[in-house]
């Protein structure tokens, strides 16, 4: 089937290039001229494991391609994507001015009719405003219909996600829209989930506000361990072995960030509220998630009693291992927070160091490696759990730091182990 994609940003990108992993023929257009030349030199403007590789199969095999208009990728796909972003906005709500733009780009060119899909996280009721400004701006009598398919990639894990997913959400208003996508899905041997437009678009914020939530419960419960004393590692051990629970999202923490959970809390709360619906929950969920960081900064405060003037390292900066992404980063917040109260930051990160440079400034040094970083500082954060952390020669990081402390803010090392090098070692949640 020929497919198109409007936008390539992590979502776009990956669920192009995975589309044509499963035989499809898929034509990425971007309004980022920079990013097109980017991808046809065989670049990637996102880290993401397995991509280059898999953008660079397929490309050979000659079943992705990119550059062209909006009106250029109408003309070529049967289905066509909407992968654009929505950022917030002030109120919390989702900006939805480039969903609006290239439905209208959309309209104009439509001739045959075409499966005009969101894939891009928007509110309830996009979809409805979506065929409007379709059949406003199409010519008379253009056929389209309008679905939702709401993508639930994980950042560090998108192609897996995308290959082999939980779960197939369409969201349709007619059956013809349905076999479109079921033919589309067919390769992919996945659970299918058919339901109407605005419950599809629900799903996805429901499901990422919970997934939040998990997080958020599991860093209240840290604060309580620590009170008590008991450790929220064996806690949520103990938690994940109820099936009703499960394991996943209960590791305390600095709490969630990245370019999803936090828009789209903040999104499901506003839109709850446009609805006449007060989530409060919600607002505790982000509340709880802003407290995890303040009380990082404070162990911080604790041990080195002064800030200002001491030397930090800090190891990692994305918002989560195995990805260069660093929007909404609590590893970034909690450098800048550092920064401003006149720490001398060194930082090292993976994959992140350049993004990250962009957005702290020169007040921050970003260093080639971990031992750089650690070198001559008075303390180590570990705020993101690269395994390179991990398998640090930990017992070399002790002999170059001034002073051999460690604030773990993933609870990524062994307490024990970290002790017996000669660390002053804390992390969350655990005695």
């Amino acid at each position: 089937m020929n497919v198109s994609i409007i936008g390539t940003g992590h979502v776009g990108l990956v669920t192009g290039a995975c589309l044509a992993e499963r035989g499809h023929r898929v034509l990425c257009v971007d309004s980022d001229e920079k990013k097109i030349r980017f991808l046809r030199a065989g670049r990637m403007p996102i880290y993401e494991p397995g991509l280059e590789a898999l953008v660079r199969r397929v490309r050979k095999a000659g079943r992705l391609h990119f550059g062209g208009t909006n009106a250029d990728a109408v003309a070529f796909g049967k289905v066509v994507f909407i992968c654009v972003p929505t950022p917030p906005t002030p109120s919390g709500g989702a900006d939805l001015s480039y969903v609006e733009g290239v439905s209208r780009d959309i309209a104009r060119a439509l001739e045959d009719y075409r499966l005009v899909v969101e894939k891009s996280t928007v509110p309830v009721r996009t979809g409805e405003h979506v065929r409007r400004v379709l059949a406003k701006y199409a010519r008379k009598g253009a056929a389209f219909d309008v679905a939702s398919n709401p993508e639930f990639l994980r950042e560090g894990a998108a192609i897996e996600d995308t290959l082999h997913p939980d779960r197939i959400v369409l969201g349709v208003e007619t059956r013809r829209a349905e076999m479109i996508l079921r033919e589309l899905y067919r390769p992919f041997r996945a659970p299918i989930l058919v339901t109407d437009l605005k419950s599809a678009e629900l799903i996805k914020h429901a499901s990422n506000s919970f997934l939040a939530l998990k997080i958020s419960y599991i860093n209240a419960i840290a604060e309580i361990c620590e009170r008590a004393g008991a450790s929220v590692t064996e806690v949520a051990r103990g938690m994940g072995l109820d099936r009703r629970i499960g394991p996943e999202f209960l590791r305390a923490g600095l709490g969630y960030g990245g370019s999803c959970f936090p828009k789209d809390v903040a999104a499901f709360e506003a839109i709850s509220r446009e609805l006449g619906y007060h989530f409060r929950l919600l607002r505790e969920v982000r509340r709880i998630n802003a407290e995890a960081r303040d009380r990082f900064v404070r162990k911080v405060e604790e041990e080195l009693w002064i800030v200002r003037g001491k030397t930090i390292a800090a190891l990692g900066l994305s918002f989560k291992p195995d990805t260069d992404d660093v929007r909404e980063s609590p590893a970034v917040d909690v450098v800048r927070r550092l920064a401003a109260k006149g720490a001398r930051l060194r930082a090292y990160d993976p994959r992140a160091g350049e993004p990250a440079r962009e957005l702290l400034g020169g007040g921050v040094t970003i260093c080639g490696s971990a031992l750089e970083a650690c070198t001559g500082a008075d303390c180590a954060l570990l705020l993101t759990e690269w395994e390179e952390f991990r398998r640090l020669d930990w017992a070399r990081i002790r002999r170059v730091m001034a002073h051999p402390t460690v604030l773990d803010g993933r609870n990524a090392l062994d307490p024990v182990r970290m002790r017996e090098l000669g660390f002053t070692y804390r992390s969350v949640g655990r005695p």
